[in-house]
């Protein structure tokens, strides 16, 4: 079974937010999938099988080293163009995939040998609480000073609930999570927290115990954008890049848009650039049956040519 490594939000490879795309999982489980997820230890990968008979519309199963997710940015965009190398032309493509609770429209464009660039619709955005949380910038051992007295925290989703946090200054640089926050972002409604500074339109985001760091999160980017629109930070449909993961030492550019006005945010796009790393294929799937030697006999291949 090949899969593809490739680095989405970056144009150039060993950036940006690094992803392992299966084009062709049929025959997994999600057992499976989670399994070769952890293996690979990318954030995530993703798992693509064609709907029908149509060769624009694909299944996709987003697992991280954790769990199955619902939606993702960074997997559907690398997996939109991974397709576009594969069964794509030279001209822009228009792909469908569906998740398990949606489906999603992601625009590729071939821009060189193994560059690509992507756009994602994440559809609209839902405005679910304003939250008063007393101690809310020492969940990330930051001061109260260090968030922006004029934007609100506010919970929304583009496809996961995201705590929006608006910092100020260099917040974002001294932010650190030194508590799970799990339970206290399930208590006001939220699945994940971002930091915003929106004068600087960059951001950042960990998983919820702190321990690892995100480069660059698509799903996070949407509800920025549907954020920074609601607020009157950009203009309706105006394209701005949202920058991420420099404390991580993979700077990444995410190009975010929102259409609407107020609370009627019907459209949110983010999209960025996708650069090929590797290509190759697994000598075994987890669970399979073992040969007399102790290895799944295995008959090698010839790769095809880097996209």
């Amino acid at each position: 079974m090949r899969y593809f490594h490739v680095d989405v939000f970056s144009a150039q490879p060993y950036s940006g937010n690094s992803l392992t795309v299966f084009p062709d999982s049929t025959d997994l489980s999600g057992s499976q999938m989670a399994r070769i997820t952890q293996e690979m230890r990318h954030f995530e990968s993703v798992f693509l099988a064609r709907e029908g008979s149509s060769d624009r519309t694909w299944r996709a199963r987003v697992f991280d080293v954790a769990e199955e997710l619902d939606f993702a940015g960074h997997p559907l965009i690398g997996a939109a163009c991974v397709l576009h190398a594969l069964h794509g032309g030279d001209a822009t493509e228009i792909w469908h995939l569906r998740l398990k609770a949606r489906t999603v429209s992601v625009t590729t464009r071939r821009r060189a040998v193994g560059r690509y660039t992507g756009v994602l619709d994440q559809g609209l955005a839902e405005f679910l609480e304003r939250p008063h949380i007393p101690a809310l910038a020492s969940w990330f051992s930051l001061d109260a000073d260090d968030l922006d007295p004029d934007l609100p925290p506010e919970v929304l989703s583009t496809g996961l609930r995201y705590l929006m946090i608006p910092v100020r200054g260099d917040a974002l640089e001294r932010a650190r999570i030194t508590r799970d926050l799990e339970g206290p972002l399930a208590a006001v409604g939220a699945q994940f927290a971002y930091l915003l500074n929106a004068a600087a339109l960059e951001g950042r985001h960990w998983n919820n115990d702190g321990v690892l760091e995100d480069v660059a999160t698509g799903s996070g980017a949407g509800c920025a954008a549907a954020y920074l629109r609601r607020h009157d930070r950009i203009g309706n449909g105006e394209t701005v890049t949202l920058h991420q993961g420099r404390f991580t030492g993979r700077p990444s550019q995410m190009a975010i848009s929102a259409h609407g006005e107020g609370r009627d945010i019907h459209s949110v796009t983010v999209g960025g650039d996708v650069a090929f790393v590797a290509a190759g294929r697994l000598a075994e799937s987890p669970c399979a049956p073992a040969g007399p030697d102790g290895d799944v006999p295995f008959k090698p291949s010839r790769l095809p040519d880097a996209p």
